[in-house]
């Protein structure tokens, strides 16, 4: 069983309680503090049939963490409050005698010395962070992240994986372990892809392919770059969000060989460096590029024209980046054959709407613990997104409004049982405004001067551009940092609003999105750029592109097996009636699902 003791809070003369499951573990933790130079302060005392050892820590360290096995304590020395600055692992004989499993760390000749006490200011700030870190991770291994350097940007860093190589920047190549458990998770979750790379991994279909990625990196999509490898490509990669970035799989990335350049909490500069070392690099020539919001393909068509010329391919998965693409070849300068995958049948159908109806709920409740029955909600945009969230909402309990510019998707809102409103008629009464459009200045200043008190913003469209956050950053509002991801913005008069993510996209900036369903996007993906880069001369020319139903129809079989579902055939009579082919497609392109 393991035992998890951390953030400790100091009592009145820096004691530290530690929850004990047994009478025998106090006495082991007693005996190990006692080898390692601690004293002991009420090492027993009985509450509620519960042992409780008390330590007093001799040299004023100021926080520590121990992780108990049956055999095995772990331990972290903190300068600060949750900052540690040396970790290390020691076994424990039956005796509680503490020996080295590496090296002897010697507590007793740590240099460093914290002369200052904790004042009752810094006792409130631990008890922040304690309750911080219980709520700052939206992934299941935010727990094994080392924050000791996390004031360090990883720009400035000199790291190498277990080959020797540096050509990455993550936040810390030591958290690899980590990571690939995440990916290993992942893939149990994700059977197209899998079946895809078990299948095609012989043909090599993209041997000889340079795809330079920009993507949201997680261990979903860590499974599709694996993919990508094991289909003979090679691939560079930086993050398409700067908060999306799970440390851990960037890092197990890097190790495996893969050179990926992001971590999470990017600053802007930090965004456009990423995604500059990954296009120029001597020697190296992409001539694939698979992005997310346009923001790679921009750079390259800006920054590097030549380069941009050679690509043989663009495979573009967001809104935001396919409006790009269609304005590029509008203006005639779009120079390469692109791939829509937002608005193919198997991104649109799944990813946008079972996907946002699931993880719009997880990326409220993780960041602000609200109950949803009963609130006024008015959700801007009923496309795929907006459908996903309003159903969500709606089966929640919350009173949902939405705003439609489409007369078309505006009718769908209204029969689905809900009131279409414009922005300005209820902005002062809602609860929470989320924004899934993909446009800019959806929610202006004048909209958030006038919405109530503690009123939750957010967006669920993949730009920031959709809530005017530039306009709040002005010397008469107060910004105030709650947790992770959620910020007060306050007015003269006290009002608050509830911003979060600061306006990026919430469910990949402040929780997770359903693997599976992620699996069916990035399977999409993955045939894309085997299509694209596969294609004989001709068969696509310099504009933007759909993916074939055929292949539509070829991902969504894939996963079937997974609900043990088994799909009616036609008869050969039946086929000729409707004029189809019995293996599809089936339906025509101009076809509504």
């Amino acid at each position: 069983m393991l035992l998890r003791f951390s953030c400790l809070v100091p009592t009145e003369g820096d004691l530290q309680v530690v929850d004990c499951s047994s009478h025998s573990t106090a006495l082991l933790i007693r005996r190990c503090c006692r080898k390692w130079g601690f004293v002991l302060k009420n090492p027993m005392q009985r509450a509620e049939g519960m042992s409780l050892c008390f330590i007093f820590l001799q040299k004023e360290i100021q926080g520590t963490i121990f992780v108990l096995t049956k055999q095995c304590i772990s331990f972290r020395l903190c300068s600060g409050f949750g900052s540690p600055t040396a970790s290390g692992r020691m076994r424990v004989t039956d005796t509680g005698e503490a020996l080295p499993r590496t090296k002897q760390i010697q507590f007793a000749d740590q240099k460093q010395e914290f002369n200052k006490r904790p004042t009752k200011i810094g006792r409130r700030s631990l008890s922040r962070s304690i309750s911080q870190s219980s709520t700052d991770s939206y992934s299941s291994a935010a727990s094994y992240t080392d924050s000791s350097d996390d004031e360090t940007s990883p720009r400035d860093k000199q790291q190498k994986n277990s080959k020797g190589s540096s050509d990455f920047c993550v936040k810390n190549i030591k958290q690899a372990e980590f990571g690939r458990r995440e990916i290993e998770i992942a893939e149990q979750e994700m059977p197209a892809l899998m079946a895809l790379r078990k299948r095609a991994q012989g043909e090599k279909p993209l041997a000889g392919a340079k795809i330079v990625g920009c993507t949201h990196i997680t261990a979903q999509t860590a499974v599709l770059m694996e993919t990508l490898g094991a289909l003979g490509a090679q691939c560079r990669w930086a993050a398409c969000n700067i908060y999306s970035t799970l440390n851990e799989v960037a890092a197990a990335l890097a190790e495996s060989g893969f050179p990926v350049f992001a971590w999470k909490g990017e600053s802007e500069d930090d965004f456009w460096w990423c995604i500059d070392r990954c296009v120029n690099v001597e020697g190296w020539q992409p001539n694939m590029i698979l992005d997310d919001g346009g923001d790679l393909t921009h750079w390259i068509y800006k920054k590097y024209p030549n380069m941009f010329k050679k690509i043989k391919g663009i495979v573009e998965e967001s809104v935001t980046g396919v409006h790009r693409l269609y304005q590029l070849s509008k203006a005639g300068k779009l120079c390469v054959p692109a791939m829509n995958v937002n608005d193919s049948v198997t991104k649109q159908k799944f990813d946008n709407l079972y996907c946002c109806r699931e993880s719009i709920l997880d990326g409220l409740k993780r960041t602000t613990d609200m109950m949803f029955g009963g609130k006024q909600v008015v959700v801007c945009g009923y496309g795929e997104v907006g459908k996903g969230c309003c159903a969500a909402l709606k089966a929640m309990g919350s009173i949902v409004y939405v705003t439609e510019i489409d007369p078309i998707c505006a009718l769908q809102a209204c029969m689905d049982g809900f009131r279409l409103v414009k922005l300005n008629e209820v902005i002062r009464q809602v609860d929470i405004v989320i924004t899934c459009t993909g446009n800019k200045n959806v929610v202006t200043r004048e909209h958030l001067d006038r919405m109530k008190n503690s009123c939750i913003v957010c967006n669920m469209g993949h730009s920031n551009t959709e809530i005017d956050v530039a306009s709040l950053r002005t010397p008469e509002l107060t910004w105030e940092r709650v947790r992770s991801q959620v910020d007060h913005v306050i007015w003269p008069d006290g009002k608050r609003i509830v911003l979060l993510a600061e306006g990026r996209l919430l469910n990949l900036s402040c929780s997770t999105v359903p693997t599976f369903v992620l699996s069916i996007t990035a399977t999409t993906q993955a045939l894309a750029l085997i299509e694209l880069y596969n294609a004989p001369e001709g068969r696509y020319k310099q504009d933007v592109y759909l993916l074939p139903k055929k292949m539509d129809e070829y991902v969504a079989s894939l996963h079937l097996p997974t609900f043990d579902a088994h799909l009616t055939e036609l008869t050969d009579e039946q086929a000729k009636y409707l004029g189809l082919n019995k293996n599809g497609p089936f339906k025509p392109n101009y076809y509504r699902y």
